[in-house]
């Protein structure tokens, strides 16, 4: 299904170190609006989805978004190598140190773990659409703020185009969202389930 090219979607070249940043960029990886958690949601979510082409945005965003993931984690890995102890300190990055070394952990910028309760799946095509629709500028206004936060040329180019990707999915779900609109009795849009309800 996959064809797995081993290069970054788009280039991740970080010359300083910045465990601060990396403290608060790694949301975008395990935090509640981060890519994992957009991977998860789209490839679930396509397998009950009733309409081919909407299974196909699905599977396409999902993937991206596992792109995304990587990085994401060649950011922070980048931000966090090559640390002095003192450097961990005064940044304090020593919490995560302490758990992690400088291995990419997904994780919040507020310290917890990923979890699969920050996303849904609920076998409506409608209200997953809906969903994801809202996952993505929830994403976009994340990395709108850590864009207001980082000061590295270096780490703005790979986060604006992650940003950018947001806004291309959120008009990918709206093209699959008209495709089950148009399929569905118009006067009914919303009170029934084409996944279930026939």
């Amino acid at each position: 299904m996959w064809t797995y090219e081993k290069k970054l979607q788009f280039p991740v070249q970080i010359k300083t170190p910045n465990p601060a940043m990396a403290k608060v960029i790694i949301t975008q990886l395990g935090g509640p609006d981060g890519e994992l958690a957009a991977s998860m949601r789209y490839l679930n979510q396509r397998y009950s989805m009733p309409y081919k082409e909407c299974k196909g945005i699905l599977t396409d965003v999902g993937t991206e978004e596992l792109a995304h993931a990587e990085m994401i984690g060649a950011i922070v890995h980048q931000l966090t190598r090559c640390l002095s102890v003192e450097e961990i300190k005064e940044a304090g990055f020593d919490a995560y140190f302490v758990d992690h070394t400088t291995g990419v952990y997904p994780q919040a910028a507020a310290g917890f773990p990923f979890t699969t309760a920050v996303l849904q799946s609920k076998g409506d095509a409608l209200t997953d659409l809906f969903e994801d629709l809202a996952a993505e500028q929830k994403a976009r206004t994340t990395y709108d703020n850590l864009l207001r936060l980082v000061d590295d040329p270096d780490v703005i180019a790979p986060l604006k185009f992650l940003r950018e990707r947001e806004v291309v999915h959120f008009q990918r779900f709206g093209d699959a969202l008209r495709v089950v609109q148009d399929n569905l009795d118009c006067r009914n849009f919303y009170a029934m389930n084409p996944e279930f309800d026939k």
